[in-house]
C-alpha cells in the first residue's frame, strides 16, 4: 500500500478510537463502535474470509497471509483499535473507582438468582425480548425493572418458546454465514450478525452485572446490524417470488407502521405524564412506573391520585422506600400523621441511611409534639447526610418551638452556610430576632440575606418590619413598596406597610394600604382594629379642623 496510504490508514484508525471515546463518554455502549469497525474493516474492505480463517486457526496452519489477515495492515488496525479500546476502557474503569457500580435485585433480578440455571435461562429471555422489540417495538416502556418481567423458574414456563425461537433463528443464520458457498452472502451475513451482536455485548450480563433487565437504549445499534440482516433477506425473496410488487407492499406497510410507531414514541417522551402513563399497559407490575405516574401527579398538585398510585407502588414492592417516603410526606401534609409515621417508620428500618425518610419522619414526630424524638430523628437524617441545609432548617423549627432560641438560630445560621439561599432560614432567623427584641443582630442578618438573595420579596418584607420598628421608616418604606412590587396580593405587606405609615404620621397612605390589605384579605388578624383606630383618629383631627 505504500508508506503514504499506512499513514494515512493510521490517522483514520486513531480518529476513531478518539470518536469512540467521545462515544462512550456519552453512553458506555459506544465503544462497542470500535469492534463495528473491525469487523466492518476485515469483512467489507479485506473481503476477509472467516470460514477458510477459523478452519486455518483450527488446524494452527501459520499462512494466514492467504486469507487476507494481513493485507494492506488489517491485522496492526485490528491491534490498534483494541489497544485504544483497552485504554479507554482502563481509564473509565479508573475514573469510577476501580470497581464496578452497585446494583440491586430490583434493577435486574436474574442476576441476583442463586441458580445458575436460572440466570442463564433469564438472561436468554431477555435476549428473545430484545430480539422481538428490534422486529416488533411495540411494548416499549422508560423502565424495565421491579418486576416488570417475571423471572422464569422452570422449563414449564411457557415463555422457554421465545428462547427456543431465537436461537434456532441464530443458529439458522451462523450456520449460513459460515457455511454458505456463496462467499458475498457469508460476509453480509457475518457482517449483520457482527453489527447486531457485537454492540449488545456490554448489556448481555456475560461480563459484568448491568443495573436493567431491558433498555430499549441497547438495542439503537444493534439494530444496524437487524436492518442489514433485513434487507439481504428481502433482496433474496424479490429474487425469489413472482410477485414482487405484493412484497414490495407489504416492506412499504412495515416501514409506515414503524414510522408511526416512532412518531408517536417520540411524542410521549416530550411529557413525563405521557412517557410514564405509556408504561402502565406494557409493565403493569412495575412498581417504578406507579411511583413516578404518583410522583408526575403530586407535583401537579393532584395529591389524591397520587397516593393511589403511590399505595400501588408499595404493594407491588413492599421495600420500595422512595414511594414509601414520598407517600409518608403526602399523608403529613393531609394531616394523616399515624400513617405517615408508621410509612417513614418502616422506611427508614428497612434502610437506615434513608436521610430524607428520617427528616420527614422527625417532622411528622414534631407534630405530634413527641419533640425528643423528632429531634434524635433530624440528627440521624443529618448524620446520614453531613450537608442537609433542609433538615437544619427543620431542626431550627423544632429549637424555636421549645424555645431554645440559641440552638435555633445555630440550625439555621448551618442552613444557610450549606445552602447560602435558602430564603425560609434566613428569614426565620430574621423573624426569630426581631421577636425577642435583637432589632440589631435582625438588621445585620437581613441585609446579609438580601445581599445573597436581593429579589426575594418575602426577606424584604422580614427587614422592613425591623427598620420600622428601628424607626427608620424612609428605608423601610422603600422596602415594603418594593417587596409589594414583586408580590402585589400579599395582605400582610399592605398591612404592615399601613402600620409602618400610622407610625410615622402619613395617615392617608396608612388609610389606602389597610383599605387594600383588608380587600385582599377581610379577615387579616389586627388589620381591621388598627384600620377602625386610624379612622377615628382621622375623624377626630377632621373635627379640630372643623
Amino acid at each position: 500500500t505504500g508508506k503514504e496510504g499506512h499513514n494515512f490508514s493510521i490517522f483514520w484508525v486513531l480518529v476513531s478510537v478518539t470518536l469512540g471515546a467521545v462515544a462512550m463518554l456519552c453512553k458506555e455502549q459506544g465503544i462497542t463502535i470500535l469492534g463495528l469497525n473491525a469487523v466492518f474493516d476485515a469483512l467489507v474492505i479485506n473481503k476477509l474470509n472467516v470460514l477458510e480463517l477459523i478452519q486455518k486457526l483450527l488446524h494452527k496452519d501459520k499462512s494466514l497471509e492467504n486469507v487476507g489477515l494481513l493485507k494492506k495492515g488489517l491485522l496492526f488496525r485490528i491491534t490498534l483499535l483494541m489497544s485504544g479500546g483497552a485504554s479507554i476502557l482502563y481509564i473509565r474503569w479508573r475514573i469510577m473507582g476501580t470497581g464496578p457500580p452497585a446494583f440491586t435485585e430490583v434493577d435486574n433480578p436474574a442476576s441476583f438468582a442463586d441458580s445458575l440455571f436460572v440466570r442463564a435461562i433469564n438472561y436468554n429471555y431477555y435476549y428473545s425480548l430484545n430480539a422481538w422489540l428490534l422486529l416488533c417495538p411495540w411494548w416499549l416502556c422508560f423502565d424495565w425493572s421491579m418486576g416488570c418481567i417475571p423471572l422464569i423458574k422452570s422449563v414449564s414456563d411457557w415463555r422457554i418458546i421465545a428462547l427456543a425461537a431465537l436461537w434456532f433463528c441464530l443458529i439458522g443464520l451462523i450456520c449460513q454465514a459460515l457455511c454458505s458457498e456463496d462467499s458475498h452472502k457469508r460476509r453480509i451475513l457475518t457482517l449483520g450478525l457482527g453489527f447486531l451482536i457485537i454492540p449488545f455485548l456490554p448489556a448481555s450480563n456475560l461480563f459484568f452485572r448491568v443495573g436493567f433487565v431491558v433498555a430499549e437504549r441497547v438495542i439503537y445499534l444493534p439494530s444496524i446490524g437487524y436492518c442489514i440482516l433485513f434487507t439481504y433477506g428481502f433482496s433474496l425473496l424479490c429474487k425469489q417470488a413472482k410477485k414482487k410488487k405484493i412484497l414490495a407492499v407489504a416492506v412499504l406497510g412495515i416501514l409506515l407502521v414503524n414510522v408511526m410507531r416512532c412518531a408517536l414514541r417520540s411524542s410521549q417522551w416530550r411529557s413525563e405524564e405521557q412517557l410514564f402513563r405509556s408504561a402502565l399497559s406494557v409493565c403493569p407490575l412495575n412498581a417504578k412506573v406507579h411511583y413516578n405516574v404518583g410522583k408526575n401527579l403530586a407535583d401537579k398538585g393532584n395529591q389524591s391520585a397520587a397516593i393511589k398510585y403511590y399505595r400501588e407502588a408499595v404493594r407491588l414492592n413492599p421495600k420500595y422506600v422512595h414511594a414509601m417516603n414520598n407517600l409518608g410526606n403526602i399523608l403529613k401534609e393531609r394531616n394523616e400523621l399515624q400513617e405517615a409515621e408508621e410509612l417513614l417508620s418502616l422506611a427508614v428500618q428497612i434502610q437506615p441511611d434513608f436521610a430524607a425518610a428520617w427528616m420527614n419522619l422527625g417532622i411528622v414526630q414534631n407534630s405530634l409534639r413527641r419533640f425528643e424524638e423528632a429531634e434524635q430523628s433530624y440528627w440521624t437524617a443529618i448524620k446520614h447526610r453531613k450537608k442537609y441545609p433542609d433538615c437544619y432548617y427543620n431542626l431550627g423549627r423544632l429549637y424555636a418551638d421549645l424555645n431554645r432560641h440559641i440552638d435555633a438560630l445555630n440550625a439555621w445560621r448551618n442552613a444557610t452556610v450549606l445552602k447560602p439561599e435558602h430564603s425560609l432560614a434566613w428569614n426565620n432567623m430574621i423573624i426569630l430576632l426581631d421577636n425577642t427584641g435583637n432589632l440589631a443582630q435582625a438588621e445585620a442578618v437581613g441585609r446579609e440575606a438580601l445581599e445573597l438573595i436581593p429579589n426575594d420579596h418575602s426577606l424584604m418584607f422580614s427587614l422592613a418590619n425591623v427598620l420600622g420598628k428601628s424607626q427608620k421608616y424612609k428605608e423601610s418604606e422603600a422596602l415594603f413598596l418594593k417587596a409589594i412590587k414583586a408580590n402585589p396580593n400579599a395582605a400582610s405587606y399592605h398591612g404592615n406597610l399601613a402600620v409602618l405609615y400610622h407610625r410615622w404620621g402619613n395617615l392617608d397612605l396608612a388609610k389606602k394600604h389597610y383599605e387594600v390589605s383588608l380587600k385582599l384579605d377581610p379577615m387579616a388578624p389586627g388589620t381591621k382594629e388598627n384600620y377602625n383606630l386610624l379612622r377615628r383618629k382621622l375623624e377626630q383631627l377632621q373635627k379640630k379642623s372643623g
